[in-house]
Parts: structure tokens; C-alpha cells; sequence
């Protein structure tokens, strides 16, 4: 298929890919959808996500396609279908939040497994030192489904041992124990492998010990250090996986260390030491209640399984978009709808990359106006709020013409009635703009609270900086900033550190 750059689509279908409709059960419609008179299939999510996820949304790695919807032979079927029918395709791609409820998401698990020294903990948008001094170093896990204590001592947290590895299972969840930290477990085992002390496998024990001793801590800052961290550890795993593996009384030694550091129903006592393990890692696990106040990671809104990734760092955009690219530049992809873009940090900037890439993966100049690609934003826009104008895309989802075509089903003679009734239902009145307000202040009290006192310290941290500011009180500064939000009257500025330009019109 020939395809003039860029494609402009005149009628889109939108196709939800997930387990239950596959690409190849989309190349079976590409004819039915050219007779409707078709011109692009529009496609939610198809990258690695959860395997049960069914919107697609939860992207667990960019660069690969879902397993669960096919493979990429069928994926190329189906698109060698489309262009056989002259048809084009826009993929839905999320580029400001990942799915971190499974270990299929690999930056997460090594980001919990070796903390701040993670190679990939600047891909996320993590605090690293938060105002909780007892969560430094460390990121909240609000996943529990009661107290920690409650659910420790009812055994629900139970370390696992697999192929020189340790793990921590919680139900369907699995998280990783940092390799610095096995000493808590192996120095068990050692003490049941003492009636082998004259063998050869106790001493190689002894001495996988003895190097989870020497492994640089997690705390270390020294690049070539934490590179020899990251190296070692690995070693560390495959010593230890052969040794059980060429002696069964070390295999053994370890399963009953396993046994007994996962405690014992009915002994409170007995669940110290994987408390003491647990306390050692560079996550804590928190009942899910406390998010709201505590969670130290941006997340999408308050979905504490989708964290944010700083897709303004050039290694973040560069290690998520190599697919997507690739994809553009074979002529599969011939129209992208970026989900979410109030989520990035500088919405016109990543714009601007993605269009100069795309130009670069198609082979051709970038316009002058900029456009490569078809580029299509989800934003809500409110009121008489418009488009930034300097934004390099061809528009918005159709939030605003759905309301409009909604309208049109709308009797509007009839609001009068309509608000009497609901007013004599709930029993007073109450002017719209006044509840917007309540529940904005709601939001900021129950889902965001966290995220609103990390605004108010960085205010509070602004102002000792300046002596006229300086006795504002950090609660008189937070008070300012959720005040600020619940009247602020759009959804989100774009203000950045090159200029002031609120570019958003009002």
C-alpha cells in the first residue's frame, strides 16, 4: 500500500484487542469493515500488557506485542489484510504510565529487587526521599488487603526459592528479595548443614556467603560500583543455584530455611525473622488504605498498579518507542493516538520528538508545520478551553463532538423540570460550581493526598529561600495549593521552565 505522509483518515473503526479478540479474529472482519466504508482501523493497546488484561492500557513492555492477542506473524497478516483493502491502522500507544501489578514488567521487579541504584529507577517517577523518613530509600506497595501485622502473622506472605533466586509471593502477586539480603535465609540454612562441615559444598556455601557480604549496598552511588553490584549479584544466583543443584543436602538445607523464616501459624514470634527480612528490602508493604496518603510513586490518577515513567528523559522515550517506530517505518502504523498526554511532563516537547522520529522511521523530511504522522491526543478539553496551538498533532480523541452529538438526544426543554425533581429527591439545592469545588477538595482528601503535601513542601522548601515568605507555615502553603486546584478552572497547565506561557487557552 502507497501511502501519502500523512495519512489523513476520513472514517475509523475502533477495535478492542485483548484474549478474547485476537488479530486474527481482526483479519477476519477487514472485509466487512472496507464494505462499511472504512478507511482506517483504529486499535486500543496490543503491546505486552497483563495476559487477563482486557483494555490493554496496563503496557508492561512497549517493544513487544501482546502474547495473548497473537503473534507477530499474525499481526502481520492482519496488516498485510488492512493495505490489501487500502486500509490504514492507528494504534492507541500510552506513553506516561506502565502496569506494575506482575512481574512481567522487568524495569519494576528491578527496581524493587535493587531500589534507588536500580539502572532503571529514573524511568519512574519515584520519591525517593519522601516526607515519611521511614519510606526513604524505599517504595510503598500499598497492595495489602489488611494491617501488614495482620496479614504477616496470618502467613500470607511466604518466601519462595527458585533457580538460585529468592522471591516473595503475596496470592498472584510476586516480588523480588534483593540478593544482598538472602544472608537472612542461607545463614539458617548453614547452621542445618553443620553435620556437613568437612564436605565441600559446606564451604562453597560458606563462601556464597561470604560475597553476599561483599556486594556494593544499595545505597551505593559510585557508577562502576553499582555496575559490579548488578554483576555480582547475578554470579551470586547461578553459584547458588548449581550448588543445590550438585548437592541435595544444601537443597534441602535451604527448603527447610524457607520453612522456617516463613514462620508458623499460631506463633507470632516465629514471623521476626521474615519481618526482619521484609523491613530489609527496598519496597514495604502497606495495607492498600494508606496509599492515598503515603504512596511515594506518581501513579495514573490513583491506580496504584500504573506508575509513571518520565518519558522527558531521552533514554525513557528512546527504550519505550523502538517498536512503535519500527512499525511506523514498515507502513503498519500510519496513525497514532497518544492516551493521556496530560500525563507527561512537556506534552509539546514529546510531541515534537515523536513526529521528528516518526519522519526519520518513514524516510522523509519533517513538514514545515511538523506533522509526520497522523497524531491524534486524548484531552478533555473544559469549557472554552482549545488545543495549545503549537502542539504538532491533528487533533483530539472527539470528546467534545461526542458531547455535541449527545446533545442532539437531549431535550434541553426539559431541564428545568428535571433539576426541580432532583432537587426535591435530594432535598436541597446546590449551584454546580460550588460542588465541582466539594468534590475537587474531596479528591485531594481521599485518592491524592499524598501527591498534594508533596506540592505544599516543595512550596514550603520555595519560600524559606526568601525572607518575605518565610514564616508562611507549610499548612497555610499546602491550604494555598489545594485551594489553588479546587478553583484552578482547567484540568492542567502547560507552563514550562523555558517560558510561563500558559499556551492552553482559557
Amino acid at each position: 500500500m502507497t501511502t501519502q505522509h500523512p495519512r489523513i483518515p476520513t472514517s475509523t473503526y475502533r477495535v478492542q484487542f485483548n484474549r478474547q479478540f485476537t488479530f486474527a479474529q481482526a483479519r477476519e472482519i477487514v472485509p466487512y469493515l472496507n464494505a462499511l466504508g472504512i478507511s482506517d482501523c483504529y486499535a486500543s493497546p496490543y503491546f505486552q500488557a497483563r495476559a487477563e488484561s482486557l483494555h490493554g492500557y496496563d503496557i508492561t513492555d512497549h517493544n513487544k506485542l501482546n502474547a495473548a492477542i497473537g503473534s507477530r506473524a499474525e499481526y502481520d497478516a492482519w496488516i498485510a489484510d488492512l493495505h490489501a483493502h487500502g486500509m490504514g491502522q492507528i494504534v492507541d500507544f500510552v506513553p506516561n504510565h506502565m502496569g506494575i501489578g506482575e512481574p512481567l514488567n522487568q524495569w519494576w521487579m528491578d527496581v524493587l529487587e535493587n531500589g534507588p541504584n536500580s539502572l532503571y529507577a529514573p524511568y519512574f517517577d519515584i520519591q525517593w526521599k519522601p516526607l515519611k523518613s521511614d519510606l526513604q530509600d524505599k517504595v510503598l506497595l500499598p497492595i495489602l488487603g489488611d494491617q501488614y501485622g495482620r496479614v504477616l502473622e496470618r502467613g500470607e506472605l511466604q518466601v519462595h526459592f527458585d533457580a538460585g533466586a529468592f522471591f516473595l509471593r503475596y496470592y498472584d502477586h510476586e516480588f523480588p528479595i534483593a540478593p544482598g539480603t538472602y544472608r537472612h535465609i542461607l545463614e539458617l540454612a548453614l547452621e542445618k548443614l553443620a553435620p556437613f562441615k568437612g564436605e565441600d559444598f559446606y564451604a562453597e556455601f560458606q563462601s556464597i556467603i561470604t560475597a553476599l557480604e561483599y556486594l556494593p549496598r544499595r545505597t551505593e552511588t559510585n557508577p562502576e560500583r553499582i555496575a559490579e553490584r548488578m554483576r555480582e549479584k547475578e554470579i551470586i544466583k547461578r553459584r547458588l543455584e548449581r550448588r543445590c543443584q550438585d548437592a541435595p543436602q544444601v537443597q534441602a538445607a535451604v527448603a527447610q530455611a524457607v520453612t522456617q523464616i516463613n514462620g508458623t501459624l499460631g506463633e507470632p514470634r516465629s514471623f521476626d525473622a521474615l519481618d526482619l527480612l521484609l523491613n530489609d528490602q527496598s519496597y514495604r508493604l502497606a495495607f492498600w488504605r494508606v496509599a492515598a496518603e503515603e504512596i511515594n510513586y506518581r501513579r495514573f490518577f490513583d491506580v496504584n498498579d500504573l506508575a509513571a515513567i518520565r518519558m522527558e528523559l531521552p533514554e525513557v522515550f528512546d527504550a519505550t518507542h523502538r517498536l512503535l517506530l519500527e512499525l511506523i517505518g514498515a507502513g503498519a502504523v500510519t496513525g497514532v493516538r497518544v492516551d493521556h498526554p496530560d500525563g507527561l511532563y512537556l506534552p509539546k516537547e514529546y510531541f515534537e520528538k515523536l513526529q521528528r522520529r516518526c519522519a526519520a522511521a518513514l524516510g522523509i523530511s519533517l513538514p514545515e508545520d511538523g506533522r509526520a504522522i497522523y497524531l491524534l491526543v486524548e484531552k478533555i478539553l473544559s469549557g472554552n478551553e482549545t488545543l495549545p496551538k503549537d502542539w504538532p498533532i491533528h487533533g483530539t480523541t472527539g470528546y467534545e463532538f461526542g458531547k455535541l452529538v449527545a446533545g442532539l438526544l437531549v431535550d434541553a426543554s426539559s431541564e428545568q423540570a428535571i433539576t426541580k425533581t432532583f432537587q426535591r429527591f435530594i432535598g436541597h439545592s446546590m449551584h454546580f460550581g460550588h460542588l465541582v469545588y466539594a468534590k475537587k477538595r474531596l479528591v485531594m482528601r481521599q485518592s491524592v493526598a499524598n501527591d498534594v503535601n508533596v506540592l505544599g513542601d516543595m512550596l514550603d522548601r520555595l519560600s524559606e529561600k526568601n525572607r518575605w515568605f518565610r514564616d508562611f507555615t507549610l499548612e497555610a502553603l499546602a491550604r494555598a495549593v489545594r485551594e489553588t486546584i479546587a478553583c484552578f478552572p482547567v484540568y492542567r497547565t502547560y507552563i514550562t521552565p523555558r517560558s510561563e506561557e500558559h499556551t492552553s487557552e482559557l
